[in-house]
Formats: structure tokens, sequence, C-alpha cells
């Protein structure tokens, strides 16, 4: 081979060898552009995926978003937002305060106790009855802002019985003991009250309600859940310095037994107490 065509050799030889590291080249320069795309795409969608989330937790709960809303009262109430709820009959000269929280053991263990004696001084007269419904239960404190953080039943409950309370105060009343029996209430760790399924089985054993559609759609509908706020904020914001459930008041004095100043619980203490208040 002379030494042109040696040389003639190498240098195709090299120039093969050049043009393939440049096919090389733009293989790699490819392959890193797509990498980088796909980072890109993988930190957008990472970072939309945490914005969304985000949003979704920032966003306010059922119960929260009500706070602001208009309230719907039931029928049968009176005073602002319909949070004045008065049972009895007009001829009755004195007004007994019952403060309870639908979730509350011990209103329930009242309930089932006194209940029935104070419905009969109730129809027969003896005075009537004002009552003021809270859920502090639910964890709830409406004046730091703060709802739910312990559950949703007392408000729901709450809001069924504005339900009942809108068919009239015999069916409020038939509810209201239905949900505090022995049958129905729930232990207070177990928030069967957030479902409306379970208040409207309850209600289907009163017969007022039984099969009622008005009251069913009401309550799956959250027809009365900002009246159910709104009741909340009346006991959280009473005059009567009441701070826990069942509490009694009346004339502006709350009704307690022994030393320790306990609510009545039998219905010995009850009518002890009711009646010194009617003489007072």
């Amino acid at each position: 081979m002379s030494k042109r065509n040696s040389q003639a050799a190498k240098s195709a030889a090299r120039e093969r060898l050049r043009l393939e590291r440049e096919k090389q080249a733009k293989r790699a320069k490819i392959k890193r552009q797509v990498v980088v795309a796909c980072s890109v795409v993988g930190v957008l969608a990472l970072a939309g995926g945490i914005g969304y989330a985000v949003v979704q937790s920032n966003k306010p709960g059922h119960w929260e978003a009500l706070k602001d809303d208009k309230v719907v009262a039931p029928a049968n109430t009176t005073g602002t937002n319909g949070t004045t709820v008065v049972i009895g009959k007009s001829s009755a000269k004195k007004t007994l305060k019952v403060y309870e929280d639908p979730r509350c053991p011990i209103c329930a263990q009242f309930e089932q106790t006194v209940g029935p004696t104070l419905d009969k001084d109730i129809e027969e007269g003896k005075f009537k009855i004002q009552y003021i419904g809270g859920t502090f239960l639910d964890g709830d404190s409406l004046g730091d802002g703060k709802i739910g953080s312990n559950g949703e039943g007392s408000k729901n409950a709450m809001s069924a019985m504005g339900a009942a309370l809108n068919v009239g105060p015999d069916a409020f009343m038939a509810y209201k003991n239905a949900l505090y029996s022995t049958k129905w209430h729930p232990e207070e760790s177990k928030d069967e009250f957030k479902s409306d399924d379970y208040l409207i089985k309850v209600a289907n054993t009163v017969p007022a309600l039984k099969n009622n559609k008005t009251f069913q759609n009401a309550v799956t509908n959250g027809t009365y859940d900002a009246w159910a706020l709104a009741m909340s904020k009346t006991f959280d914001t009473n005059k009567d310095k009441v701070t826990g459930t069942p509490s009694f008041v009346m004339d502006g004095k709350i009704l307690t037994t022994g030393s320790q100043g306990n609510p009545p619980m039998t219905v010995a203490e009850f009518n002890s107490v009711v009646d010194a208040a009617l003489k007072g």
C-alpha cells in the first residue's frame, strides 16, 4: 500500500470515528433532555399533588363551613335564629331551663330515670321547660372557632331534633326521649348519632315521625344543621353560668342537690329541688 493510500485510509477512519462520536453525543443529549423533561413533569406532578392535598386539607369541613350560613329555624321556636325552644302550657307560671347535650351519658341517665316525671309535670302545667342544647361532647368550642375535634354526633342529633321540633313539640319531646333511651343512646365513645340513617331509625319508633318524609328529608339534607350550631352557641354563651350537662335552672338559679352541687338524678331529688324553686 502506498503512503498516500495509507494516509487516506487513516483520514477516512478518523472521519468515521468523528461521525460516530457526534451520533453518540446527540443520542446522549437527547437522553439527557428526556430525563430532565420527565423529572420536571414529575416535580410538577408532585408539587401539584402536594398543592391539591394542601388545598383539600385547608378546606373547611361541613360543619365548619356552616358557621356563617343563614339559619333555617324550625317551627315552634322563637328568639334569635329560633334558638328559644319553650315547651309546655302557656298557663304555667314558671319555666325550667333544661341544659343537655345529645351525646351526654349523664343526660341519658337522667332522662331514663326522671324523664317520665319531667314529661308528666309539663303535661300537668306544673312548669314549662326551655330546652338549651350543647354540643361540647363533639369537641366543639364555638367561642374559639373550633368545631368537631371529637365527633359530630351531638350536632347531627341536634339538627334531627330540630327536624322533629318542626313537626311539633310533642314529636320533639318523644324523639328526645327515644334518643336518650337505653336502647338507642350510644356509649360516649361511639359517635353513632353522626349517622343520618341511625337517627332516622330511632325516629321510626316515634309515631309522629315514623316514615315522615318531611322529617327524613330535613335530616338527610341537613336543613337544620346551621340551627344546631346556633343552638350550641346559645349554650356556650349562656348567662346562667352553666358549664356542664345535665343542668337545670329556674329563676336564674341552678338547681342542685347535696354538698357537691350535683344535678338531681332521682325522682325524689328532682321533685325536691323543683318544688322548692316553684315556691321561691
